[in-house]
């Protein structure tokens, strides 16, 4: 009997798996091409507000939806009260590939540094280009767009893992975070993201099934004065994120992700 609720539960947990991503897919179907016309009608300062705040409102109905058929259950109250803060680096750490849509879909003018294959993507590239996301090929060029982004009074969302973590708590830290800090003089927002669900995580496949619900939680951390030294500053964040990570609940990563990351051990 325990096998067969065992198996039906599985069956759930891949329609409600399969449910996420058709409604991501789909959201993203149909913004794109809307996007792509918009792109170049819009003067550029109202196109970057609209798309950001588009991305948002996608995002927020995309984390309600998870909520909705319970594949997850999201605490994100903590980001409401960077609304209206004025110019930030958000720096979050970055367990899962959904890091960034927990965040955005709480604030409504973030930036956000892309990899230059997003930018070019035709499935997500539009809806980048028009809120004027940030690519990171040229990393002169990305500190100074980043930073003349910030003058004009948006958040910028920085991972400072550079991609996501494969060495708990997290792993070394880039520095580009500090850069664009200094230059455009703009504090660093801590931002700490708790699960105990390896789903999404480096290496987990999409179309793997979780056990559903996965559960998120999203905490404030220390509001970090921009920096005169950058290696300090580092080392200062670092040991933000060692302190307040060290009992927080962390996936537990899957075998080849920490196969691969031993070598940088």
């Amino acid at each position: 009997m325990s096998e067969g609720r065992g198996a039906g539960r599985r069956l759930v947990e891949y329609v409600l798996l399969y449910l996420g991503l058709g409604y991501l897919g789909l959201m993203c179907l149909a913004w794109t091409p809307v996007a792509m016309l918009l792109h170049p009608l819009l003067p550029r300062d109202f196109g970057r507000r609209f798309g950001r705040r588009m991305i948002m409102v996608g995002f927020r109905s995309y984390t309600g939806f998870l909520s909705a058929i319970g594949a997850c259950r999201f605490d994100l109250s903590a980001l409401d009260a960077l609304r209206g803060a004025g110019p930030l680096i958000l720096a979050p750490n970055h367990p899962s590939l959904l890091d960034a849509v927990m965040v955005i879909s709480r604030l409504p003018d973030v930036a956000c540094i892309m990899k230059a294959g997003l930018m070019d993507n035709l499935f997500l590239g539009a809806g980048a280009r028009l809120a004027r996301y940030i690519r990171n090929d040229a990393p002169l060029s990305m500190v100074m767009g980043a930073s003349e982004d910030l003058a004009a009074g948006s958040q910028l969302l920085v991972f400072p893992e550079g991609t996501r973590t494969t060495r708990l708590p997290v792993n070394p830290l880039t520095s580009s975070v500090a850069l664009i800090a200094r230059r455009a003089r703009v504090p660093v927002q801590v931002i700490l993201i708790e699960t105990e669900s390896p789903y999404l995580t480096k290496g987990w496949p999409l179309f793997r099934r979780p056990d559903m619900p996965v559960t998120y939680r999203v905490r404030l951390g220390a509001r970090l004065d921009p920096p005169g030294d950058v290696p300090a500053f580092m080392h200062t964040l670092a040991q933000q994120f060692a302190t307040e990570l060290a009992h927080a609940p962390l996936p537990a990563l899957p075998p080849e992700t920490r196969a691969a990351a031993a070598p940088n051990a």
